[in-house]
């Protein structure tokens, strides 16, 4: 790596976080060093993670440059008052009626004193040491990716320290578009600072890189000098898909992931419920698997339904088995916001789904850009959220398909998604800051 240029990159999630804010970057560190790029990590010493996957331990390269720094976090005071706390690390909310005082208190907490997020107090030491540290080593590039958006204050000090310094903003999720920023409670004050932060991050970045085509151009409008770099797929993670029934005894829709109250498909378990009433073969073969973490207020309602003996709840699993969980599954479920500034959001997940070859269900705003893609390569169906016997009919014509054993698989080309291919991409940008 002697004649390799060197990119630093500072990110809150890092094996052993579980989930997929971790991803990414993983890859990218994979995938740079074929491409000129030797990366150095930076990354917090005692994080307090929301959910954490040992085995991901395994796929960090293994002469990979780590740096680490304590931070201190205040969740740990904010899980005493409230288990439910636990679930804004993860940028997750109760909504509504489901809203108890300390939920309502813990959010106006977090968006009114924790600006941006409540991971600011890493970013004084962080600048003091990169600060020392960079003067030091010679660094060629600075990467930061958020969220946690606290840590583009730490490049916006540096560069500001060290303007000569060549910095890219790694936006995964948008700061002020995204869909629960709203319900963060904020005072008028708060909402405007966080504004100017954002502002100053995409006005004083060389770059600002987006995860989908929608979010780049917003951030272009609002003064970045902004790319889109998608999320994708890691071919050697992914096995061969299994054919239609091969092996299978149900009927089986996935969902892998977190689901939340925000992204919750009502009009899906309507459509399934309506099914499993109407076609008595339908409510035999059929299987609802989760994977993951499902918002109890959710897994409640369903399992007050009809619903409630199709349901296989398998809980949090490591990376390696939710991809084979996807490989044994007809049909993958995807959700996102349903607020129209919602449309640029392309879950990373969305790119492992492809990578299994099985057709995809997705529920959002109209003109997403996860619609766009599954359009363009014919790799399943997008919905609205006001959609149901459209819905309905969807599922019921690829469960007879699986009935009389047709592949119900997609056969799309997603070589453009792939993490090596996007690692190069993302070394190309680098090469011509420079």
């Amino acid at each position: 790596m002697e004649n390799q240029k060197k990119v630093l990159i500072v990110t809150y999630y890092w094996p052993p976080a579980g989930g997929p804010g971790v991803q990414r970057w993983l890859k990218f560190a994979k995938y740079l060093p074929e491409f000129g790029w030797e990366p150095i990590i930076y990354t917090p010493e005692n994080p307090s993670y929301p959910l954490v996957d040992e085995t991901l331990l395994n796929e960090v390269p293994k002469h990979l440059k780590i740096i680490k720094t304590n931070i201190w976090e205040p969740y740990q005071i904010a899980e005493k008052l409230s288990k439910s706390n636990k679930k804004y690390k993860g940028g997750q909310f109760d909504v509504g009626k489901n809203q108890s005082f300390f939920s309502k208190l813990s959010i106006f907490i977090r968006g009114n004193f924790f600006i941006p997020d409540a991971r600011k107090f890493w970013v004084k030491p962080s600048v003091k040491f990169l600060k020392k540290y960079l003067k030091e080593n010679k660094i060629d590039v600075l990467v930061t990716t958020g969220p946690p958006h606290s840590l583009h204050l730490i490049g916006l000090g540096l560069k500001k320290d060290l303007p000569e310094l060549k910095w890219i903003a790694d936006f995964r999720d948008p700061w002020t578009e995204i869909s629960y920023y709203k319900h963060l409670k904020l005072t008028q004050w708060a909402d405007q600072k966080h504004r100017q932060l954002e502002k100053a991050v995409f006005e004083n970045a060389d770059i600002t890189l987006a995860t989908s085509y929608t979010d780049a151009k917003n951030f272009r409008k609002n003064g970045a000098n902004a790319y889109c770099i998608t999320n994708g797929f890691d071919k050697e993670n992914t096995s061969t898909p299994l054919s239609a029934t091969e092996g299978k005894l149900n009927f089986t829709l996935s969902y892998v992931g977190v689901l939340e109250q925000l992204r919750n498909p009502e009009n899906l378990w309507k459509a399934l419920e309506n099914l499993c009433k109407t076609n008595s073969d339908f409510a035999k073969d059929f299987e609802l698997k989760f994977v993951g973490r499902v918002d109890d207020k959710i897994l409640n309602e369903i399992e007050s339904s009809v619903l409630k003996n199709n349901i296989r709840n398998l809980g949090y699993l490591s990376h390696n088995d939710s991809v084979q969980e996807m490989q044994n599954s007809d049909l993958l479920l995807i959700t996102n916001f349903p607020s129209e500034s919602s449309k640029g959001i392309i879950p990373g997940k969305l790119f492992e789904y492809l990578a299994t070859g099985k057709k995809i269900i997705s529920f959002g705003p109209t003109n997403a850009d996860v619609e766009t893609i599954l359009s363009k390569i014919n790799a399943g169906k997008h919905f609205d959220y006001t959609e149901t016997n459209s819905v309905k009919d969807y599922i019921f014509s690829l469960y007879e398909d699986w009935k009389n054993d047709k592949p119900i698989t997609n056969a799309a080309n997603i070589s453009e998604f792939s993490r090596r291919a996007l690692s190069e991409k993302l070394a190309g940008l680098m090469d011509n800051l420079l």
